[in-house]
């Protein structure tokens, strides 16, 4: 597309994370064509067998059925990975992924670690974007990215952090890129690039725990992820910390 007509994107960029006692905070940022509907990518969507109306066999059914887009906590598992799997599946689509570590959440805070992971997150998925694109970036929640030497804050809107304008420098293209970023309370719930971002990011730091499970089996992180289940605690406070859980989190812990 030529720079005449640039193409216009909608980021959207959630987190998960931020509460567990163990596992990183993952960050995700999504980018999608402005007007994307979320049903259009359903052909994404893999196909199921179901038996034929007429019982001579079987047939394919989208797993469409009931499945509504919403913020990755009010997914089943089931749903979470059926959009993961169509949302990366579909080429118009792009996402980016950060985390960062127990170790860093315990020296800067959890809420400086996810501001960090957004940036990180941003960074990567601007750069793989053209230079000419128009964007919006929408973060959820508390999110905010941070100034430095790729991100220059250019105005804090209404001073606060909530609506600010900024500009981007793309090391690969040595280009600038202008945004528009906004932080929405709720965004998971109303703006669908911020919905596929936290369903994203879930994936990620689910599967991430999954193999942290198979190094640290006594302590379940396969079922509860890291969160502060009964079960956690117990765990923690018979066999001790791992290097995976929060020091910050666990002083009226163990």
């Amino acid at each position: 597309m030529s720079s005449r007509n640039p193409i216009s994107y909608i980021i959207g960029i959630d987190e998960v994370g931020r509460g567990p006692l163990a596992g990183p905070v993952v960050v995700c940022a999504v980018a999608v064509p402005r007007g994307l509907r979320p049903a259009s990518i359903a052909k994404h969507i893999p196909l199921r067998p179901r038996p034929s109306a007429d019982g001579s066999g079987s047939c394919t059914k989208p797993l469409t059925r009931g499945l509504v887009l919403r913020d990755s906590k009010k997914l089943s598992a089931s749903q979470r990975n059926t959009w993961a799997t169509a949302i990366k599946a579909d080429p118009r689509i792009h996402h980016a992924v950060a985390a960062v570590t127990p170790r860093v959440i315990d020296r800067i805070n959890v809420t400086q670690a996810a501001n960090r992971a957004a940036t990180r997150a941003l960074e990567k998925l601007l750069t793989a974007l053209p230079a000419s694109a128009r964007i919006d970036v929408f973060l959820d929640g508390g999110l905010f990215v941070k100034h430095n030497l790729k991100f220059e804050i250019l105005n804090l809107k209404n001073n606060t952090k909530r609506n600010y304008s900024a500009r981007f420098y793309n090391p690969v293209s040595g280009a600038y890129t202008d945004l528009n970023i906004s932080t929405i309370i709720k965004g998971d719930e109303t703006i669908p690039a911020i919905s596929f971002a936290s369903i994203i990011a879930k994936e990620h730091r689910d599967a991430l725990m999954r193999r942290a499970h198979k190094k640290y089996p006594v302590y379940g992180f396969d079922r509860h992820a890291g969160y502060g289940t009964k079960k956690h605690i117990a765990a923690i406070r018979k066999n001790g910390r791992t290097p995976l859980h929060r020091n910050s989190f666990l002083k009226k812990i163990a």
